[in-house]
């Protein structure tokens, strides 16, 4: 089964472009996957039809020898990246078509499933108001009254903290920032109550003591805290590993480690409670299941990071149904129109929970004339003090 064609889509999202991939062979199965990452979104659309080209003519059932030739021979690009993206989407691809041709849904080739209903935690449910605690109270109450029991937000607003305002100073947050972003996040606990649990998200933009102050700051108020999410950037394990010492709240890293590799540092420091390793970054299905495996080695739950497009979310489903420690993974809660129109079946999300498919490999099939009709924005990132 003689891999014949990759194809590539750059694809408008709600909060930005997937990266879609189709794979086509000779037997007239093919297999779709994802690369979706941000910022540089045309870095990873170009990675993906360099390396489509490169697989041209390879068996498309050697997946992990195929895994296996791409990392090794493009290695001197470094271990994360476009690259490791871009083996991403090739990796869910032929799983897809693996399952297809022996008629089984991907799970199954996986081992089987521990469970077949994902349970999800939502993310991105905050954007039809302000930055201000009345409108993610009111939306809070929307993601509970929708059967989601956890959530997660950023109550910073992605200010640039690590340099200051003005670009020129390493201060961290102003008080008013830290105030605002307890009383959003005392808001927020109020509306959904004691039994929904709350994930809060830095982006790994606060400095260290900014970092230990504010999770304490936060802890005082009582809340339902499901995870302190990267208080330090993936190159400080050490850091994070101290400032998990440090704070009354778990923590929680891993949508920055590329491979096995990369993850294995943070474990070996236990420097996180959960580890969210993203299955459109770290290499796929195959990559993502044995991060899990090397997990489950020092105890640690799995809970996907996930804000990307439809395919991330089937797949990632797919891998979490056949770990023993599978915690939660992201949803997007609020997207574009088309996620849906797309594909040949909606995403069966149902009270919190994606509710796997039997049908063969990944179990959706996409329609490309509504990826066409969207195209992804190419326009080069203007917010200096974001893109840090």
């Amino acid at each position: 089964m003689k891999i014949t064609n990759v194809k590539t889509y750059l694809v408008e999202g709600v909060k930005y472009n997937w990266t879609l991939i189709k794979v086509e062979t000779d037997s007239g199965l093919y297999g779709w996957g994802e690369a979706t990452n941000w910022p540089g979104s045309p870095l990873i659309e170009a990675a993906c039809q360099h390396v489509g080209q490169f697989i041209i003519g390879q068996d498309a059932r050697r997946l992990d020898f195929i895994w296996t030739k791409l990392y090794r021979d493009m290695n001197w690009m470094g271990q994360a990246g476009p690259l490791l993206s871009a083996i991403s989407a090739v990796d869910i691809a032929l799983w897809d078509i693996k399952g297809k041709a022996l008629g089984a849904p991907v799970y199954e080739l996986l081992g089987g499933a521990y469970r077949k209903r994902i349970q999800l935690y939502a993310n991105y449910w905050f954007i039809d108001g302000g930055h201000n605690a009345d409108d993610y109270a009111r939306q809070a109450r929307e993601v509970v009254a929708q059967g989601f029991t956890a959530l997660k937000f950023d109550p910073f607003a992605h200010v640039n903290y690590w340099y200051g305002e003005d670009l020129s100073d390493n201060n961290g947050l102003t008080e008013p920032q830290k105030q605002l972003a307890v009383d959003l996040v005392a808001a927020v606990a109020e509306a959904v109550g004691p039994d929904v649990s709350i994930a809060i998200e830095t982006h790994a933009f606060l400095n260290g003591p900014t970092a230990v102050e504010m999770a304490h700051r936060l802890a005082a108020l009582g809340f339902n805290c499901m995870w302190y999410e990267e208080p330090a950037l993936p190159e400080y394990p050490d850091a994070i590993a101290d400032i998990r010492r440090q704070i009354p709240l778990p923590v929680c890293v891993g949508e920055r480690l590329h491979s096995r590799y990369m993850a294995q540092r943070i474990l070996e420091r236990q420097a996180s409670d959960f580890l969210m390793p993203d299955i459109t970054r770290c290499g796929g299905i195959s990559e993502m299941r044995k991060i899990a495996n090397l997990a489950e080695v020092y105890n640690v739950p799995v809970a996907p990071h996930n804000p990307n497009g439809p395919i991330s979310t089937i797949a990632s489903a797919h891998t979490m149904a056949t770990i023993p420690n599978f915690f939660r993974q992201e949803f997007m809660l609020k997207d574009v129109p088309w996620r849906d129109g797309c594909l040949s079946h909606p995403l069966p999300v149902e009270d919190g929970y994606f509710v796997l498919p039997d049908r063969p490999g990944l179990g959706f099939d996409i329609d490309e004339t509504v990826l066409q009709q969207h195209p992804g924005l190419r326009a080069t990132p203007t917010n200096r003090a974001f893109y840090i």
